[in-house]
């Protein structure tokens, strides 16, 4: 049996490194084979939260690739049928809006859509203050779309922020077990 592949895209929702990255280690020591790819954004700026080139370094050596972080290099994730599995932790509000309305200008989204056209899962992880604002329609319309899938989501500061949603980052790989058998992990909001 071949070992699956796993597409692990990450934009920048920075604040959520730090619970993502224990959980895309997960999958590597859970024997999947996970190609990182990163926004242009997550990839290259330094933030409170970390220096790019300290999370570049971490990511690459827990998966053992390089990462995909232009749009060129994102493309041929379809035409070659590289994954099994795109993964988008943390998805951001920004790249659900994208997704919603077919837009493919970042190496994320355009690997998704590339991906897509293979008629493979792709794991959506929300992270964003406007989930249940402005980007409500967006992840309606994903909820409903073909090959999409959520990790189990829920507020993470019902008083201060009321319209963010943040994906229970936890399940991430038992999400990815369910959406490879064509099944979303239940429930959506916890």
């Amino acid at each position: 049996m071949s070992q699956t592949r796993v597409g692990f895209a990450m934009c920048g929702s920075f604040c959520t490194f730090h619970k993502v990255l224990p959980e895309m280690e997960n999958l590597v020591k859970a024997g999947y084979d996970v190609l990182p790819i990163m926004s242009q954004t997550a990839y290259s700026t330094d933030t409170r939260f970390g220096k790019a080139v300290d999370f570049v370094r971490q990511i690459e050596d827990m998966t053992g690739h390089e990462i995909i972080h232009t749009i060129f290099a994102a493309e041929p994730i379809g035409p070659k049928k590289l994954l099994d599995i795109l993964v988008i932790a943390p998805a951001t509000g920004n790249t659900l809006a994208k997704l919603a309305n077919g837009v493919t200008d970042t190496p994320v989204t355009l690997a998704c859509k590339a991906h897509l056209r293979n008629e493979r899962p792709v794991l959506l992880a929300v992270s964003t203050n406007d989930a249940l604002g402005t980007a409500a329609k967006n992840i309606g319309l994903l909820l409903n779309a073909k090959h999409m899938y959520f990790v189990p989501m829920r507020q993470d500061d019902p008083v201060k922020k009321p319209n963010s949603l943040v994906a229970d980052f936890s399940q991430i790989p038992e999400s990815v077990l369910s959406a490879l058998s064509g099944r979303q992990l239940q429930p959506v909001l916890v």
